[in-house]
């Protein structure tokens, strides 16, 4: 029990549709009405599901609900999750960037967060300022940040622009930074999400490594949000899934991972429509031959990705699906630039089609893009999952390899 650094305990946290902060002046005297006379809020009584697929005639959601788990000293939990799973949520509470609306979190020691690319930075300081800007919000005295200014600098590779403002830094080079300050800055709980997706490959290897340190090494705790499933089994000792707000499994990592991509699959029609942007990938459907929906893929089968995208905007569109496995192992990417073709048109459909489907059975996701030129304007991240069925690819019944194989066209004289 005495190892037990983190404690959370019934913590939900409740939010209203479509507004900022709590709601209208009459909701928040009925809650101010309830407490004084001390009754339960009375909102915590309604509220939808966080399913974010599903219609709702409510006007409050629940993005978690009663989450409890406690993690011990030196231990790297990883929590994993759907899109609107709750993760991000979780975390912010965790890092004390929100409040929850009901339960309890019991910490010992420091928390630093990696939430978002550059998380407390200030974009006029320089680098070395933010360095000790966040060691002080640490509670840091400037002799200990001294101490690890030298190490901070070499792992993140900004040498050069150490005293260049952080606003002129690209998103790498500020993860880079952060992920520096945040590890060698000795924090007894360090939180970090999907941030390390935008580095380099070189990076996040590098970035890994030192959590397994920061954890093995030297005893401290790690939560730890990805969609990499190679570094969630490379790094974490546990593993907790979310669905709509609620924690759908606790347990060992395999176990986890199975669980996680049987409730990943979500079908072939996907909907990213976001009424606050006047341009991107709107609606994603996987059609056969004869452009009927499907739900699964064959290997060798004619496969036709319908695209619905939105353009008000007039840019110069260029849509990009890529394609993973389980792992998050890149398989390949279809973009549709590198074919001269891009899009213009105030709201549109593109088609995709691959001939022969080339991956083998197993299970797959994809992630979505949209640029103009060569600037990304939108990634969905493992926007969504799907099925791939045994197929006779070279139409003679014989198919060799094994799942992960990459199935290609060939001649024999």
């Amino acid at each position: 029990m005495n190892n037990i650094i983190l404690k959370v305990e019934n913590i939900s946290k409740q939010y209203r549709l479509g507004l900022v902060g709590t709601g209208t002046i009459s909701h928040d005297l009925n809650r101010w009405w309830h407490r004084v006379r001390g009754k339960e809020d009375p909102f915590l009584k309604v509220g939808a599901v966080n399913d974010r697929s599903a219609a709702t005639k409510e006007n409050y959601v629940w993005a978690l609900r009663d989450i409890n788990f406690e993690v011990q000293q030196g231990e790297v939990l990883g929590i994993i999750g759907k899109n609107g799973a709750g993760k991000s949520t979780l975390l912010k509470i965790l890092s004390k960037v929100t409040s929850p609306t009901t339960g309890e979190i019991k910490t010992k020691g420091r928390i630093a967060s990696l939430l978002e690319v550059g998380t407390g930075f200030h974009p006029e300081l320089t680098g070395k300022e933010n360095i000790y800007l966040n060691g002080a919000i640490l509670g840091m005295t400037k002799a200990e940040i001294k101490q690890k200014e030298q190490e901070i600098v070499e792992f993140s590779g900004c040498q050069m622009y150490i005293d260049t403002p952080v606003k002129r830094y690209s998103s790498g080079m500020r993860v880079r930074l952060a992920f520096a300050v945040a590890a060698f800055l000795e924090p007894d709980i360090l939180v970090v999400d999907e941030v390390l997706a935008v580095g380099d490959a070189e990076f996040q290897k590098k970035a890994i490594g030192k959590m397994k340190d920061i954890s093995r090494g030297d005893g401290r705790t790690v939560l730890f949000v990805s969609h990499d499933m190679g570094a969630i089994q490379s790094l974490c000792d546990r593993l907790i899934v979310l669905k709509n707000g609620y924690v759908d499994f606790s347990g060992d990592i395999p176990g986890g991972i199975n669980h996680y991509l049987k409730i990943s699959e979500l079908g072939s029609s996907m909907n990213y429509a976001n009424v606050a942007t006047d341009f991107g990938i709107e609606k994603v459907t996987f059609l056969d031959k004869d452009r009927q929906e499907v739900n699964s893929v064959m290997v060798g089968q004619k496969l036709v990705i319908r695209v619905d995208y939105k353009n008000f905007d007039k840019r110069n569109l260029s849509l990009s699906i890529g394609f993973l496995d389980n792992f998050s192992n890149f398989k390949f990417a279809c973009r549709s630039d590198v074919l001269d073709v891009t899009y213009k048109d105030n709201i549109g459909v593109a088609y995709m089609t691959i001939d022969k489907w080339p991956l083998s059975e197993g299970s797959y996701h994809y992630n979505l893009a949209v640029h103009e030129s060569s600037v990304m304007l939108q990634n969905i991240k493992e926007a969504g999952s799907f099925r791939v069925e045994k197929g006779d690819f070279y139409g003679t019944g014989k198919l060799p390899g094994k799942r992960g194989s990459f199935y290609i066209e060939y001649q024999w004289e």
